[in-house]
């Protein structure tokens, strides 16, 4: 098919709003209990609520959750770990209550309606383990009860649907954030992770165990242990017997495995190689290694930011020998359904040349795809897909981006034209960007811009040390990354130098609006819910990040000059560029005030900008009618600032951008 020459930016795409908004669902949290998957769906179309997914061979997945039902958690704000399934009965937090909920399951799917069991006063739950004796749940619980800051504790509530009680009883509190309650198989232990401010889990944490005593009726921890602790970061423990289990930490520089005596102490190297099993622990629910019943484990290691599954064998001393399977692109690390001949997993599947899709299938096979989170009305002409791009960084360390070219099978750029590229800065900031395949990349290469995804100092996946070059540098190191990798980019001639521009979310807005106050490398500048007031963050800000600026910037508020000099509202002065601000109304994590003080800051600085808020959003947008406007009016922008008039906008005339 012949390309048209067409004014980059302008080219007809076949990613509409619509598909990208409310086609696409959010695919999460797959686990597997006796011969079932299970997964979560969060549906734009159902107003971004969440419904539990269920499958078994020989039969199409089912909803086990109605569609006004939220299996979702406010524990933290970001959430995770909103059910748990053990044999067949399924734990939920419901986001529209916060009660806790149990739900039977039948061969055939669902046997009842979801029977509460924990009803909520101020109360949020997460992260559920399930007594291997069934009688009780030891739960993470949140208390917003209590005067000052929410108070965090494990909690033990009934597993009985024939039981309701109003918050559970406390059996583990002190440590100001607690994760992971996990049983052991014979019920004879629990072990959990716990940490305290002003540290964050990806900084230090302590791995603990305790002896579980079930007597009077109850259940209670005694004989409490510390397994791990001091300088390092312990995330995912899980049991690889009734008395030994396996966890994440990044005590020598990545996050590998260790083994742990929960009788003894006893610890040991499990794997250890350059590269990171585990996550920051943003989330519950994360899993980063499964275990299979021979002892063997299934591993979804990171390095150098990219994601290969691993099948780890132990050897006769316990160091685990490593072969990397060949299970497609799983961004969540596959759980074994059937222990057969050849074995079968499932997984969320997340290559970069198509959506997400759950699937299920065996090792060096093609998977069967149980539930993909859209299909594409295009063909793979029109994707592009990421290129690992490396750079200097202007201390002479290596720096890492993704790298994706316009790519449209109908559109090229007229003769003499070099497209326009939007860097993007990831949020977090400890977090990094994924070569998955993603619509806020592809509604922008397909319609002729180049986009390069920046994993800044500080970004996980590359190795402590990497992550912990944005301490103290939050606003510098990983402004001047984005900076180099821009210009490192334009150097090769790939793109037009006067027509780049920089977005990024949460954290990453921080870095866009810091980068035009101080650098004049970007023509325009999106943020969405992005930091604007180091000052009113430390202050505002919920409990679980309500310290996290102490490594990033400095101890609050001794270092006040400093967060006062790093935020972008008083450097708006020094911004010329066009800026467009994207903010929920229902913002906890960064309240409104921050994005309608910037714009305040711009306009009298006399820099170009426009503010939209959107009713009913809080941090990261859910509903498809707001995720759609928000695609097309930073579209809109970015047409005004470059030139070009869009193709297929559909935006009312208020929402188009004036500046």
């Amino acid at each position: 098919m012949p390309k048209h020459p067409t004014p980059c930016g302008a080219w007809p795409s076949p990613v509409t709003a619509a598909l990208a908004a409310g086609k696409t669902v959010t695919l999460s949290s797959v686990t597997v209990s006796a011969g079932a998957v299970f997964w979560l769906e969060r549906r734009p179309a159902n107003g971004g609520r969440t419904t539990l997914v269920g499958w078994r061979e020989g039969e199409a997945p089912q909803d086990l959750t109605s569609s006004g039902f939220d299996v979702a958690t406010r524990v933290h704000e970001y959430g995770g770990g909103a059910y748990s399934v053990a044999g067949r009965q399924a734990v939920l937090s419901h986001r529209g209550d916060g009660g806790v909920y149990v739900l039977s399951l039948g061969e055939g799917g669902t046997t009842s309606d979801p029977v509460l069991v924990a009803a909520d006063d101020g109360l949020r739950y997460a992260d559920f383990a399930v007594d291997p004796c069934g009688d009780w749940i030891v739960a993470v619980r949140e208390d917003h009860s209590v005067e000052g800051e929410a108070e965090n504790t494990l909690t033990l509530l009934p597993a009985s649907p024939n039981a309701v009680v109003d918050g559970g009883t406390v059996i583990a509190r002190g440590a100001d954030f607690y994760t992971s309650p996990r049983f052991s198989p014979d019920g004879r232990y629990l072990a959990w992770v716990e940490w305290s401010h002003p540290s964050m889990p990806w900084d230090e944490t302590r791995l603990r165990v305790a002896q579980v005593v079930r007597a009077d009726g109850t259940l209670r921890l005694e004989k409490m242990r510390t397994l791990s602790g001091g300088a390092e970061s312990v995330v995912e423990p899980r049991w690889l017997d009734d008395r030994a289990l396996l966890a994440a930490t990044d005590r020598d520089g990545w996050w590998n495995l260790h083994r742990f005596d929960a009788a003894t102490g006893e610890r040991r190297v499990f794997y250890a190689a350059a590269e990171e099993i585990g996550q920051p622990h943003w989330v519950f629910g994360q899993q980063s290694f499964s275990i299979l019943p021979d002892g063997r484990v299934v591993a979804l290691s990171v390095r150098n930011g990219r994601a290969r599954t691993l099948l780890l064998s132990p050897g006769a001393e316990g160091d685990a020998t490593a072969r990397e399977m060949d299970l497609g692109a799983p961004e969540q690390c596959p759980v074994l359904v059937a222990d057969r001949s050849s074995p079968v997993f499932a997984w969320l599947d997340a290559p970069s040349d198509r959506p997400a899709a759950i699937v299920v299938g065996r090792e060096g096979e093609l998977p069967r795809v149980l539930r993909a989170a859209t299909t594409l009305p295009f063909a793979a002409d029109d994707i592009a897909v990421a290129e690992e791009i490396r750079f200097p960084l202007p201390d002479g360390v290596e720096g890492h981006a993704l790298f994706y070219s316009p790519t449209n099978a109908r559109c090229t750029a007229p003769k003499g034209e070099r497209p326009p590229m939007i860097v993007t800065a990831h949020g977090g900031p400890t977090a990094r960007a994924s070569e998955a395949f993603s619509f806020k990349i592809q509604w922008w290469t397909s319609r002729g811009f180049a986009v390069l995804d920046v994993n800044y100092s500080g970004s996980t996946g590359f190795g402590r040390t990497y992550r912990k070059r944005l301490d103290l540098e939050w606003g510098v190191r990983d402004v001047a990354d984005c900076v180099a990798a821009a210009r490192h980019v334009a150097g090769s001639g790939v793109v037009d130098p006067e027509r780049i521009a920089i977005r990024g979310s949460s954290a990453g807005g921080l870095t866009v609006l810091a980068a035009l106050a101080v650098f004049d490398v970007f023509a325009a500048g999106v943020s969405l819910y992005g930091v604007t007031d180091l000052r009113a963050l430390a202050q505002e800000t919920h409990k679980f990040e309500a310290r996290y600026l102490d490594g990033l910037v400095g101890p609050w508020p001794e270092a006040e000059a400093v967060y006062r000099a790093r935020s972008p509202l008083f450097m708006a002065d020094h911004i010329r560029a066009p800026v467009l601000l994207l903010q929920g109304l229902e913002d906890r994590v960064v309240p409104p005030g921050q994005a309608r003080a910037m714009v305040e800051a711009l306009r009298a600085g006399g820099a170009p900008c426009a503010l939209y808020e959107f009713p009913g959003e809080g941090h990261g947008f859910r509903d498809e009618v707001t995720i759609a406007r928000v695609f097309q009016i930073e579209l809109d922008f970015y047409g005004r600032v470059f030139g070009f008039e869009p193709s297929g906008l559909a935006l009312a005339a208020e929402d188009r951008v004036a500046l």
